[in-house]
């Protein structure tokens, strides 16, 4: 099953998916910190654990956009016999 069809379709969903936590882990937060709620502590700790673990998208996507070419790597050519 190929879950990406390019290089830029997996670069785009890793940046897509890390830019929606960090905006909905702040919303909650500034939910949690400025709304009346009696329930204040879930949002106030569910928006920085959105926020943390938009962080392994981030990631991704770093390494996703990463390019180095075969003169860099010095690969080694192997011989099939």
């Amino acid at each position: 099953m190929k879950v990406c069809c390019g290089h830029k379709q997996c670069s785009t969903l890793f940046l897509s998916l890390a830019l929606i936590l960090d905006i909905v882990g702040l919303i909650l937060l500034l939910i949690g910190i400025f709304a009346p709620l009696s329930f204040w502590d879930f949002f106030v700790l569910s928006g920085p654990l959105l926020i943390f673990l938009s962080l392994i998208f981030w990631i991704f996507w770093y390494i996703a956009d990463l390019t180095v070419s075969e003169e860099e790597l010095n690969l080694p050519k192997q011989d099939i016999l």
